[in-house]
């Protein structure tokens, strides 16, 4: 009984201090500040950057999927153990950031995950917007500048153990991205808005598309996702190399395959539905230019 005793004591006592390092270093991490120098660019207020900026938020990078469609913050995930993510309030009003931020400070946000302190913000995905281009930022700036202002006052978002214990070991990277991108010295080549292969590899890079099907589009867990949730499809000729534009259209437009059979509801169809159709057509030109790659291999 003894020896067990000290067996039990023992593993007790490893799990302690195990917990005790996760904290440690996930809290040295978090708390890092970021020198960020990038441009600015001038915000512009016109009503077609506005109407820009907002066809932006919703159909491409989807802000409103996680700070609501009023911009006014919510609830976004409630990932049990792993923690909360709650966006904040982007408007001028009472508990919004609207009124507290420049425009330089919603450009460093958006295309840094780097907040006012310069620590990274919590699950912003600054790898998907950090080549967004100084016109399409600035539009962004410009549509949440515009929005109507709500009285919010949002808590902060909420890591459990779980998640810093995911955040540590490198299976939960949208906790900090701002880790994964450079924040000087950043070079964004020119993009022309069109049905063109580069175009459409700029769209599927803010998009999300490539944080959540990988940088190789093959597909495969989800970083940051349980275990059990359900895989990301295989984007590449190896998973819809046989696809039509038709089906494409379908896909994005309906969240449907070819067979008509529902796509998972994990897939922003209420976002990519909002796509113009020459956007979706220079994203299936850069589908289609993807190598084949087994699903996975990101």
């Amino acid at each position: 009984m003894k020896f067990l005793r000290r067996i039990v004591v023992g593993v007790v006592a490893l799990a302690v201090l195990a917990a005790g390092a996760v904290y440690a270093i996930s809290s040295y991490r978090l708390s890092r500040r970021y020198a960020v120098r990038d441009s600015v660019p001038v915000i512009l207020s016109d009503s077609a950057t506005v109407e820009r900026g907002r066809h932006l938020a919703f159909a491409i990078a989807k802000c409103a999927d996680c700070h609501g469609a009023d911009l006014g913050g919510r609830l976004a995930i409630d990932a049990g153990p792993v923690g909360q993510l709650i966006a904040p309030n982007l408007t001028r009003g009472r508990g919004g950031l609207g009124g507290q931020l420049s425009d330089a400070q919603f450009v460093t946000a958006i295309r840094h995950g780097v907040r006012t302190d310069g620590r990274s913000l919590r699950m912003m995905p600054a790898s998907a917007f950090n080549q967004m281009s100084d016109a399409d930022v600035a539009a962004i700036v410009a549509y949440v500048r515009s929005v109507p202002p709500i009285d919010r006052e949002n808590s902060a978002t909420v890591i459990r153990p779980l998640g810093r214990l995911l955040y540590v070991v490198g299976q939960l990277p949208i906790l900090s991205e701002a880790e994964m991108v450079p924040h000087s010295g950043i070079v964004r080549p020119a993009v022309v808005p069109g049905v063109t292969v580069a175009y459409g590899q700029y769209l599927a890079t803010i998009g999300g598309c490539t944080g959540c099907h990988g940088p190789g589009l093959s597909g495969g867990h989800v970083p940051g996702t349980p275990p059990s949730f359900k895989p990301a499809s295989n984007l590449s000729p190896t998973g819809i190399g046989s696809w039509s534009e038709g089906d494409f259209f379908r896909a994005l437009r309906e969240g449907k395959r070819p067979d008509g059979t529902a796509i998972d509801p994990f897939m922003p169809v209420q976002f990519t539905t909002l796509m113009t159709d020459d956007e979706i057509r220079a994203l299936l030109l850069y589908v289609r230019t993807v190598p084949p790659r087994a699903t996975g291999t990101r």
